[in-house]
């Protein structure tokens, strides 16, 4: 089994879009996914469709969530949490988040244990699924420290824009501080898979002449690997996670994979299958 977080410490770089999607695309080749929402604001956990209700009274999600997963070494373990989600065909497992992840932080973050309960937990199903896909918060905070502590690869998307290639130091020095952690428990570093290009805008002019020297910018002044695919900014990757169905009682979210909202007539979906591709590939799988 695979671990991949997908984070970066600037927020509206597409971190959900890819985790989703790249599920997506790795179960459409036959991979056993589990995706984790280890985002308080849940992004992951409403992209995938597993956010069902309109009223509070109705949340069939707040007693097990990813936060329970967190709390107790004997308790919640993620056969027992995890939800099955109908926004792609195949199906694919989900541990999702909840807003009240952001009021815990603080009583988790008292618990050493955290990172050690969150890994060993992992460890448990490491026979169930092919890969793991880590959707973070663009915080350095307790829950990106439990993803960088518990995966084995990183995917850092990027728009690539002066403010968020800056913040790529933010992102080395995070990522160096928890590899002394993963040290300690005998752990090899998180290998950084790279810098993923994502809402990259389709501007003939801007690909030919800018992109390639931001792509560069982040190699030599940060130290970084840019990946080979590079994620459009495209109105469908938004459309697809906004999708509804229009029932007698209203308006009913019904996001879905970009996969099964488009098929097989995208650009957006050759795209999230040449990452899946290049995934594979660099983590031995291909």
């Amino acid at each position: 089994m695979k671990v991949i977080a997908v984070y970066h410490n600037k927020g509206g770089v597409g971190k959900t879009t890819i985790v989703v999607n790249l599920a997506a695309a790795l179960s459409k080749k036959g991979k056993r996914i589990l995706v984790i929402d280890l985002d308080s604001q849940a992004n992951a956990t409403f992209a995938t469709g597993l956010i069902k209700f309109e009223d509070e009274k109705d949340d069939d999600l707040k007693n097990a969530n990813i936060q329970h997963v967190l709390e107790m070494e004997d308790k919640y373990f993620i056969h027992e949490v995890v939800r099955k989600s109908q926004f792609n065909t195949p199906e694919i497992d989900v541990v999702p988040s909840h807003i009240m992840l952001m009021e815990k932080e603080n009583e988790l973050s008292r618990n050493r244990q955290t990172e050690l309960i969150f890994s060993h937990k992992l460890k448990s199903v490491e026979n169930q699924y092919d890969f793991v896909l880590i959707d973070t918060s663009p915080a350095l905070n307790l829950y990106t420290r439990v993803a960088l502590t518990g995966a084995d690869y990183l995917i850092i998307p990027s728009d690539l824009k002066p403010f968020a290639n800056q913040v790529l130091a933010n992102v080395k020095n995070f990522v160096k501080d928890n590899n002394i952690f993963r040290k300690l428990l005998n752990k090899r570093p998180i290998q950084v898979l790279g810098v993923l290009p994502s809402k990259i805008p389709l501007n003939s002019e801007f690909r030919q002449y800018t992109l390639p020297k931001r792509m560069e910018n982040v190699r030599q002044n940060y130290g970084l690997p840019v990946m080979n695919t590079c994620i459009s900014e495209r109105s469908d990757l938004g459309a697809c996670m906004e999708s509804i169905i229009v029932t007698s009682d209203g308006a009913i979210p019904h996001p879905r994979s970009i996969f099964d909202y488009r098929g097989g007539n995208s650009r957006s979906v050759a795209e999230f299958e040449a990452l899946a591709d290049e995934l594979l590939q660099k983590t031995g799988e291909l």
